[in-house]
């Protein structure tokens, strides 16, 4: 039986994925350890050196080091000091690999991938003999994890830590690890978009108009200019709106809906029924599609 299932090299300031070990093993447990280890990978700056999480049969351990994290899911049954002997190992391995300076350039995921032989002959090793080659290794582990043990981390404060690192706590555990973009545009998308656009436009052109004759006449119809450059904003918003995700974007499109009916009813005497109607209608359709558009989801495991 396999202690060591699985391996992981992170960079600890971005969370980019350096390394990893090939999947042999395809159990549920692992798999749910696979993915928490990445939720902690994309805050370890939030986290001490040296931590453990502990599951019913895998646990998680982890050490991190100029920059760099070593981590692993392994079987319970495995000594945590031989855990903790293996991410030494693989540290040392790695570091006499690639230098810092080839570490801090990289810009792709797994840009390493061809140390994953060498993960896998340290899998083999202990996998096999149970431990490392030198006993004085372990002894010293063992001393130090006596003097300093490591941090031992829960799921929730995993989640909380990557919420915050991450400036969405309220995004739930399921999106962690997760990159998520809007569904591509559809037709009346591009639709709503044009029609906004023009309806923005009409609004600043007929503003614009109207603060000449204003500040030629009197000053009374100011409010009527307020309502003109309110409405081509609002219009504007609702654009941004649909194109970019947004948090609390119902409570914002209601919001901005709200304004261009509003603004729109104030103009009633200088926009005719149908005017009105037509501004109003494509602030509603917009309205829909901003509520319709979803998140698309889709996981960055990258085949590892």
């Amino acid at each position: 039986m396999s202690l060591i299932l699985f391996a992981f090299v992170v960079r600890v300031r971005d969370g980019l994925p350096l390394s990893a070990s090939t999947d042999f093993e395809h159990n549920k447990e692992l798999q749910e350890r696979k993915q928490q280890l990445r939720t902690i990978s994309k805050s370890l700056a939030f986290y001490p050196d040296r931590g453990t999480l502990r599951g019913q049969k895998l646990n998680i351990y982890f050490v991190s080091s100029e920059g760099v994290s070593y981590m692993s899911v392994c079987h319970s049954s495995l000594p945590i000091a031989k855990a903790f002997c293996f991410l030494e190992d693989l540290r040392w391995e790695f570091t006499a690999c690639f230098n810092s300076t080839v570490i801090s350039l990289a810009a792709r995921p797994y840009p390493f991938l061809e140390f994953d032989s060498t993960i896998q002959k340290l899998k083999q090793q202990y996998n096999q003999s149970g431990g490392p080659a030198l006993e004085v290794t372990l002894a010293e582990v063992q001393e130090d994890l006596r003097i300093r043990p490591p941090e031992v981390i829960n799921l929730n404060e995993v989640e909380l830590v990557n919420g915050t690192a991450n400036g969405h706590i309220e995004q739930s555990a399921a999106s962690a690890g997760i990159n998520q973009r809007l569904e591509p545009v559809s037709v009346p998308g591009i639709l709503s978009l044009i029609l906004n656009i023009m309806c923005a436009s009409l609004n600043m052109i007929r503003g614009v108009h109207l603060v000449e004759n204003t500040f030629q006449d009197d000053y009374e119809g100011i409010w009527k200019v307020v309502a003109f450059f309110l409405a081509f904003i609002c219009c504007a918003l609702q654009c941004h709106l649909y194109l970019f995700h947004s948090s609390q974007k119902k409570l914002k499109s209601f919001l901005l809906l709200s304004m261009i009916v509003l603004c729109n009813l104030y103009l009633f005497g200088m926009r005719n029924v149908w005017q009105l109607l037509f501004h109003i209608s494509v602030a509603s359709l917009s309205t829909s599609l901003i509520l319709t558009r979803r998140l698309q989801h889709r996981t960055d495991d990258c085949g590892v």
